[in-house]
């Protein structure tokens, strides 16, 4: 690397506290000449996006989580009330549990319980996470993020004896998502086995009569909050998804977003050189030939930012993972995305990264401020914080050696405003690489078949818990199973719902015989 080629791709941003370095992508001096016409195509499309455009022809939605830090740029007066009212609804609440005038039922609340799944857990989770400060959050976040009972046990576990001081924020915008109706109905269970009444700890961020708009009306729920079906879920984390947690927790929600607000006025120009995402974007598309041929491993060097790949997973791979191009051809574009926290990653699979296959390209991620206050040495002059920023560079340089190319950003701290900025950052780079490749980054028809699939395993069980009971006290093979239900085409289904069945007591099913799955039978008894 010659110092040349990095002061000319090598930009700061001052006004967000960012910095991006390019120049160990090695794209050619004639790249962003050939992508000119392209990226112009890009803009159009993020300018038509902003403006309020059917970004979502699937469902016939706008586009619009620009306006959720901006409401001023919403297409309508009636959305930018929402915007605005809501933002207000979520400082008026945090002001009452603060306060104390919004209580649980046996004092302040001191515990925050999300319940979602998703971007209505990956968001929070993140920034809570990033921004957290355990001796002095205003509640202590918690969430259920999955329909794993063992999963909520231990949560609910680490609450203990607190549950009558937690607060229970629901997220789901169309109320029908069944991991988090599972954990809606598992949270009421533990406050109603301990006597506590949980519409009184309960609040709903979803949308307008949605399913769990009508459970939290009928059951007298604390509040409700509003989701919009222009707010997709991994870009919800600048509304009440995100906010209502974060300023729960204690953070500032109004400089998270300021940050995101200064980073969409300096990634909306159309000036691709001086565009920080439209720059993000173009090295994706140079990274993977445009067809998503090389993983991006995110590294960034901060403890903070350790939940920041796992965000990033959703909003890039669930965006740029799909089947089709906008003409209707079969393009199977994405990238896919992975990674931990630096300096952890060299004691993991740095090794590969620097010898093994050649499959991926690596984004740092650089934070110049260590800590709150001064650091000790541990060396003579040098601080853990210095050996943190030299594991950075001796990683990257030693990547690069072998031909590993990345890209770095820099901001200056871990702060609501950074924070905003990298979730801005990203989901602009996001909508403009999408539009040079030619796909809606908006919808998710692989995520709704995995659901409809999950569906029919269910509508399968109760086939089979039926065919049993009718038969009690006989026990048959899979196969036998699968024709006496008439499903011959899903026998390896029948196979793995009955071996759930039976290693959960309560469901009352047995299995006789050790040979193998097609000798195996499968009863109940009594």
């Amino acid at each position: 690397m010659n110092w040349e080629r990095f002061t000319k791709n090598y930009t700061e941003y001052p006004s967000i506290g960012m910095a991006l370095d390019i120049s160990r992508m090695n794209f050619s001096d004639g790249f962003f000449g050939e992508m000119e016409s392209k990226m112009s195509a890009a803009f159009a499309a993020m300018s038509e996006l902003e403006s309020g455009a059917i970004a979502n022809p699937d469902e016939g939605r706008m586009v619009g989580h620009y306006w959720l830090r901006n409401s001023s740029l919403a297409p309508n007066a009636e959305i930018s009330k929402h915007v605005d009212d809501a933002l207000a609804a979520i400082n008026s609440f945090v002001a009452d549990v603060k306060d104390g005038k919004l209580a649980g039922t046996n004092g302040r609340f001191e515990n925050v319980l999300v319940v979602g799944i998703g971007g209505s857990a990956l968001g929070p989770q993140f920034v809570a996470n990033a921004l957290g400060q355990p001796a002095s959050d205003l509640l202590r976040p918690y969430f259920f993020d999955n329909t794993d009972p063992d999963g909520m046990d231990q949560t609910l576990d680490d609450i203990r004896d607190s549950l009558d001081k937690t607060l229970v924020v629901v997220i789901s915008k169309s109320g029908g998502t069944k991991e988090t109706r599972n954990g809606m109905l598992e949270a009421k269970a533990a406050f109603e086995k301990r006597g506590i009444d949980f519409s009184k700890h309960a609040v709903a961020v979803t949308g307008d009569g949605s399913q769990l708009d009508k459970v939290a009306v009928a059951d007298g729920w604390i509040k409700r909050f509003p989701m919009w079906d222009w707010v997709g879920g991994r870009t919800s984390e600048l509304c009440a998804v995100g906010l209502l947690p974060a300023a729960l927790q204690g953070i500032d929600i109004n400089e998270m977003l300021k940050g995101a607000a200064e980073c969409d006025n300096i990634t909306r120009q159309s000036n691709t050189a001086s565009n920080p995402a439209a720059l993000l974007a173009l090295m994706w598309y140079y990274a993977g030939n445009g067809k998503g041929s090389k993983d991006m491993v995110i590294l960034p060097y901060k403890d903070r930012l350790e939940l920041f790949s796992r965000y990033l997973q959703q909003l890039v791979m669930e965006s740029l993972g799909k089947e089709f191009d906008l003409d209707g051809n079969v393009v199977n574009q994405g990238i896919a995305v992975y990674g931990n926290k630096g300096s952890t990653d060299q004691h993991a699979y740095v090794q590969q990264l620097r010898e093994g296959v050649l499959n991926f390209f690596a984004t740092f991620i650089e934070v110049l401020k260590d800590r709150n206050g001064d650091s000790m040495d541990v060396d003579a002059g040098v601080t853990t914080g210095d050996y943190l920023a030299g594991f950075y560079l001796g990683t990257r340089e030693a990547l690069y050696e072998k031909d590993r190319e990345s890209i770095t950003i820099t901001i200056d701290e871990v702060s609501p405003f950074t924070v905003g900025v990298l979730i801005a950052l990203f989901e602009r780079a996001v909508g403009l690489y999408a539009g040079l490749v030619n796909i809606n980054a908006y919808h998710q028809p692989g995520v709704e078949a995995g659901k409809k699939a999950a569906g029919v395993v269910i509508d399968l069980q109760a086939k089979i818990v039926d065919y049993l009971l009718r038969n009690k006290n006989s026990q048959f093979t899979v196969g036998q199973i699968s024709q006496g239900i008439g499903e011959n085409d899903s026998v390896e289904w029948v196979f793995k719902v009955c071996e759930h069945l039976r290693s959960n007591p309560e469901k009352n099913v047995i299995r006789t015989g050790e040979g193998g799955p097609e000798t195996r039978q499968y009863g109940i008894d009594g």
